[in-house]
């Protein structure tokens, strides 16, 4: 991986050894190469999902758990491509095999990646919590949906022409648990038969 920093891919379909890939950075280069392959091959390409959360958490790893700047920076990288639960799951053992049991804030950061991945599979690009409410949209909800939010809390407003979710929290409540567990009871994954 260094190497092919350092000298560049080259030429994928010729001979020569000339490449720049630091122009672009390694990632990049990689996502191009791997839309080019697909669209080569036919296959759909999948589109990053782009989620923007606002929960006031702090998440983060502390120098003192992942020690080297570049090896911290992967670890962000890698958690930031998750898409799924499974993915996280890999992520979290990683972390706890390579660097130990997780302090509170990269238990945090997981629970963060948690919620990415919540959002991912129910469609939902934007999670804010502020002042002790959450809001979340785009959602288009179902009558059942829409009758089992109103059982989850009384208070809670769905704008089905603005497809906006706001849900009043306690003061107390942990603002990433209470969106995850709103999430998961409100819209649950479907399991396999």
């Amino acid at each position: 991986m260094r190497d092919l920093e350092i000298r560049g891919a080259g030429n994928l379909l010729g001979a020569n050894q000339s490449g720049h890939i630091a122009a672009v950075g390694y990632d990049l280069y990689v996502q191009m190469v791997s839309e080019a392959v697909a669209e080569l091959k036919g296959e759909p390409i999948r589109e990053p999902a782009e989620v923007k959360l606002d929960v006031p958490v702090d998440a983060h790893l502390p120098p003192d758990y992942v020690a080297g700047g570049e090896q911290r920076l992967e670890a962000y990288r890698r958690l930031a491509a998750v898409t799924t639960q499974a993915e996280v799951d890999d992520v979290a053992a990683e972390w706890l095999d390579r660097y130990g049991p997780l302090p509170e804030p990269a238990e945090a950061l997981i629970r963060v990646a948690r919620l990415r991945a919540e959002c991912v599979r129910t469609g939902i690009r934007e999670v804010t919590v502020a002042r002790n409410v959450i809001r979340l949209s785009p959602l288009a909800l179902k009558t059942s949906a829409q009758i089992r939010l109103q059982r989850l809390s009384r208070d809670a407003v769905y704008k089905e022409d603005l497809g906006q979710l706001v849900v009043p929290i306690m003061r107390t409540a942990d603002p990433l648990t209470a969106v995850l567990t709103l999430l998961e009871q409100l819209l649950p994954a479907e399991v396999p038969a």
